[in-house]
């Protein structure tokens, strides 16, 4: 159960008070807007209470009778009402009923808001009267963007939410503005006021790997391979093996050691992290233990030039291909290879961010063209980089840019945050001219279940039987099996 409306101009709002209409104001957010501390604070005055509520509270949840919900707490009630409308892009129409309104909606007593379906109410009330909790209905939600507070027969608050939205995010914004570079800050300020929410669309059906595939003894071997100062091998290795691999934890170390050889396997992924803390620009680090031991490089160079292996780089690993040369394809120029340098923020970036995927000849991402998904970015230098131009124009006409960042209306951009690091032409990924080989900035070991994405469609949560960027690892699956 998240906060945000789910279902605005179909459902109304129930208000569970578990402060027995006590409304104290010490301690709160309105007290110190006006420099006071109060002498009555808030308190847990029955437990018991608190205790039916939750048990209440989770048997709805488990009948599917709640849409959304949000506690009472930091700035009170009229705080919840209005953070389940920001996120929900929606509007209200409530009314409290009390002739004093700053008691009730600024208190910051127990207690919370549920969404609920009318065809529902009774089913919802009578469970929450057999626990003895109480609750009375707020109102309504509404489509029009527009908040409307009642308190004792008359309007309190009549405000556009898009203007109380911008209000709540200021402060947010002027320390963006200290820790960021401005002008992304003034962009992103800028799209926020009337954003309508990203806008998804599948053009596959994801499915988990079948139980007989799982089962079977002999599958392809892929080397999952981390330096000092990596991170998320244990999600690659995660998302390879439910795709039906056989992950192996590999060190650069085991390199050096000549403990591992690589022509044993079909695979190899380059985790994400900050190899060497970043201290010679992201993955030059590691690149350089690859570049220049010969023993080292002559087993990379084998693997990169047999046709039946790929490869798959993420963040870090991303970084890393490109300085190696192995995407877009061999042989360019060092002075001239594209590269990933600092986001146009000058900061770390970790969001939620919405790609979309192309055509290509990326055999990872095969049956996904024309999806738009949603995707982790973590990352302080993200942003693709061609210090030579003709490249770029090179790879877009051979379609080796197979994922761009999109707004929320799914067309490619450069805007901030939609595109989290300024890349040019909103490219995310770049394959290589045969498809083994993809070098991805976003994270899709980080989002490929389904209680990993930061925001999934109810219909995709209901209907879906596994995340879609599952399907790139069981592309790879299959493409071992097909050669």
């Amino acid at each position: 159960v998240t906060p945000d409306i789910k279902r605005p101009g179909k459902s109304r709002l129930l208000f569970i008070d578990l402060g027995g209409s006590r409304n104290r104001l010490g301690g709160s957010a309105l007290a110190q807007v006006y420099g006071q501390v109060g002498d009555r604070s808030p308190d847990v005055d029955d437990p018991k209470l608190l205790r039916r509520t939750f048990r209440a509270v989770q048997g709805l949840i488990a009948q599917g009778l709640l849409l959304s919900g949000h506690d009472r707490s930091d700035g009170g009630l009229i705080t919840t009402l209005l953070e389940m409308a920001f996120s929900g892009n929606c509007g209200l129409e409530v009314s409290v009923g009390s002739e004093d309104p700053l008691p009730c909606l600024f208190s910051e007593e127990l207690g919370l808001v549920i969404e609920v379906l009318p065809k529902d109410e009774r089913a919802i009330t009578s469970l929450l009267g057999k626990a003895k909790v109480p609750w009375r209905i707020l109102g309504r939600t509404t489509k029009a963007k527009k908040i409307k507070v009642k308190a004792g027969g008359r309007i309190v608050l009549s405000e556009d939410m898009r203007v109380l939205r911008e209000v709540w995010e200021e402060t947010s914004h002027r320390l963006e503005r200290l820790q960021a570079n401005p002008k992304c800050a003034f962009e992103e300020k800028r799209t926020v006021f009337d954003r309508p929410g990203p806008s998804f669309n599948l053009t596959f059906r994801p499915k988990p790997a079948s139980p007989a595939l799982m089962r079977k003894k002999k599958k392809p071997a892929v080397a999952v391979i981390r330096e000092e100062g990596s991170n998320s091998d244990r999600e690659m290795a995660s998302a390879f093996h439910q795709a039906g691999f056989d992950a192996w934890d590999v060190t650069m170390t085991d390199f050096l050691e000549e403990k591992v050889d690589l022509d044993r396997f079909r695979g190899m992924a380059f985790v994400g992290g900050f190899s060497y803390a970043d201290v010679l620009d992201s993955a030059k680090g590691w690149a350089g233990v690859i570049r220049f031991n010969r023993g080292i490089f002559e087993q990379f160079r084998r693997f990169y030039k047999r046709t039946d292996t790929f490869s798959l780089g993420v963040c870090n690993g991303c970084q890393l291909m490109a300085f190696l040369g192995w995407v877009p394809w061999a042989g360019i120029e060092d002075r001239n290879q594209p590269r990933f340098i600092q986001n146009l923020s000058g900061r770390f970036e970790s969001r939620f961010a919405t790609v979309r995927i192309f055509q290509s000849p990326s055999v990872m991402l095969k049956g996904m063209a024309g999806s738009t998904l949603g995707i982790w970015v973590a990352h302080g230098e993200g942003r693709a980089y061609f210090p030579d131009r003709k490249i770029l124009k090179d790879m877009e006409s051979r379609s080796l840019a197979p994922v761009r960042y999109v707004d929320d209306r799914g067309k490619v951009t450069m805007q901030y945050p939609f595109n989290p690091n300024g890349s040019a032409s909103g490219i995310a990924a770049v394959c290589s001219s045969d498809g083994r080989h993809l070098a991805i900035m976003p994270h899709p070991e980080r989002t490929f279940l389904k209680w990993q994405w930061g925001f999934m469609p109810g219909e995709w949560k209901k209907n879906l039987k596994a995340s879609p960027w599952a399907r790139v690892f069981q592309n790879a699956r299959e493409w071992c099996e097909s050669t």
